[in-house]
Order: C-alpha cells, then sequence, then structure tokens
C-alpha cells in the first residue's frame, strides 16, 4: 500500500503524486462510487500499484475542506485576483470571495492588479480599501508596474512567504490578471493570457482540467474565472463568523445569536459608528445577510 496526493484528475483517471514525487496513474475502485465518494485533485490518499500506469486507488483520507468550483480539496491559501479596471474593481465582490474562503477556513491574499493604467482618483481609492482589509489581517498586495524595479523578483520575493508547503488557488473574474501573475511568479508555465474580450468585457480562458503545480515550494491549482457568488450552505447566523472583525466583536453583543442587524446593544453596530468596523464590509454583510434570510429552502 503506498501513499501520495492527487495531482491531476482526468478522463476517469487519477494521478497520484507520492513523497518522492512520482506519479502513479490510478483508477478508484467501485465503491467509491456506492458510497457516494468523489476523489479530489489535492485529496490524500492510499493506493496499490505495481508501476506507474496500473494502479488501483484504495482510500481517501479525510479533508480539511473542498470547493466545488474547482472540485479540489485541501487548500491552504486562496489569491484573490482584482483589478482595477477591465473588469473593474468590485468591493462587493472582494467581500463574497473572502466569504468563500473563510467559510471554508482557507487563508486569502487580495492580490490588486493593473494600477500602471488607473488614474489618481482609483489609486487612491485602491489605497484606502488596502487600509481596511489589512487592519483586519488580510494580505492587501499592490504592486505598480511603472513604478517597482524588478516587478517579477519582488512578486516572487512576496509570494514565496506564503506559499511554501502550501496548496494555493487563484480566484478572480476573467480577466483580472490570475494568468499573468501565474506567469510571474514561473515564466516556465508560459500559460496563455487571452486578451479580455471588448464585446463582452471578459477574458476568455483556457482551464479545461484540475491540476496541481509546483510553485514557488508550494502547490497551485488555476481556476475558472466567475463573476457572481451565493451561499447555499452558509446559514445566516454563520455568515458574521465569516467576517473576522466582526467575529472578534460578536462576544461582546447582548444577546447571543446576534445578527448585527436590528438587535440593540450590539458591539458590531457601535463599532460601526466608531469606524472600527467599516461601512463598506457592513453594508455588505447586511446585503448578503437579507440574501441568504429570503434564500427558499432546499427539500
Amino acid at each position: 500500500m503506498r501513499e501520495g496526493q492527487i495531482t491531476k484528475a482526468l478522463s476517469g483517471f487519477y494521478y497520484i503524486t507520492d513523497e518522492k514525487d512520482v506519479v502513479y496513474q490510478t483508477r478508484a475502485r467501485g465503491v467509491f462510487r456506492k458510497k457516494g465518494i468523489t476523489p479530489l485533485v489535492g485529496d490524500y490518499v492510499k493506493f496499490e500499484s505495481e508501476n506507474q500506469t496500473e494502479g488501483t486507488l484504495v482510500e481517501v483520507k479525510p479533508r480539511k475542506n473542498e470547493l466545488v468550483r474547482p472540485p479540489i480539496a485541501n487548500v491552504d491559501i486562496g489569491v484573490i485576483v482584482a483589478s482595477v479596471t477591465g473588469p473593474n474593481f468590485s468591493v462587493q465582490l472582494l467581500d463574497r470571495f473572502l466569504i468563500m474562503l473563510e467559510y471554508k477556513h482557507i487563508d486569502p491574499i487580495i492580490y490588486v492588479s493593473k494600477l500602471d493604467i488607473a488614474d489618481e482618483e482609483t489609486v487612491e481609492e485602491i489605497e484606502q480599501y488596502k487600509a481596511v482589509y489589512e487592519k483586519i489581517g488580510y494580505p492587501f498586495i499592490t504592486l505598480n508596474v511603472a513604478e517597482t524595479e524588478n516587478l517579477k523578483e519582488e512578486i516572487k520575493k512576496i509570494f514565496t512567504n506564503y506559499f511554501e508547503n502550501k496548496l494555493a488557488v487563484f480566484i478572480g473574474q476573467s480577466g483580472a490578471g490570475k494568468s499573468t501573475l501565474l506567469n510571474f511568479l514561473n515564466p516556465a508555465f508560459n500559460l496563455i493570457t487571452a486578451e479580455t474580450s471588448k464585446s463582452l468585457g471578459r477574458g476568455k480562458h483556457t482551464t479545461r482540467h484540475v491540476e496541481l503545480l509546483p510553485l514557488l515550494g508550494g502547490l497551485f491549482a488555476d481556476t475558472p474565472g466567475f463573476s457572481a457568488l451565493s451561499f447555499p450552505d452558509i446559514e445566516k447566523e454563520e455568515l458574521s463568523d465569516c467576517f473576522p472583525e466582526m467575529r472578534k466583536l460578536s462576544p461582546n453583543c447582548k444577546f447571543r445569536g446576534c445578527l448585527h442587524q436590528n438587535e440593540p446593544k450590539c458591539a458590531v453596530k457601535d463599532a460601526l459608528e466608531t469606524g472600527e468596523v467599516a461601512k463598506s464590509r457592513y453594508e455588505n454583510y447586511l446585503q448578503i445577510l437579507i440574501e441568504i434570510q429570503n434564500r427558499k429552502p432546499m427539500y
């Protein structure tokens, strides 16, 4: 019996990399289908194999988390790639990505691209958001191509500190610059950075399957671009836990289970008045809370 991690899934085959970086092609036992278990890229597994092309996946070890899009397990870091233009920066979308990552216990990193083509007012606005999110504790990376010498080396230096022995996903709208960032981090990828469609206002993404590739001492998986997120799994009582600044304040609310909506003596609303909680974050929280409250029950 061998052990390893699924690093690629394609056409019914699972490619497992062992501790010596040897890759084995396997198929899953039929018992997985009977039990309703689908092995995912990122899973740590046990398998049997007499050679590198005819193995059998025997057991999937417990996961710390899993994502649906892309189907991947055991993610440590989520790099949210946003751009200031084409597509425009959206703080609502950023908070939705952050909620998704927080709910799955994935550490977020925010990276904003294309500052070199933004006007002064937009750059100032991004800097204000940077202050908000860094205060919460999120890394918020902005590098202006026009002002940064040795840009690629600077980006690699920053991300190496986060990626060592970690599995990272890169998420964000198509055209925001995920592939460009990855090419900065490792030019050998030579990923296709399709031009943003002028008619659709979004990039033409080329990812066809999920595969983990080595990056700066860790692994990464690219994801399809998408611009809207709903939260079918999050209950209204869980939402504020996905906002670290609210999670910290909630024990000080008068009522247990306070939703920070209309309740009296709410520590989060008090912090909103003093500026400890950012207005944009609270407004986005309320918008998503109302969506969850109005969600039709699933049977």
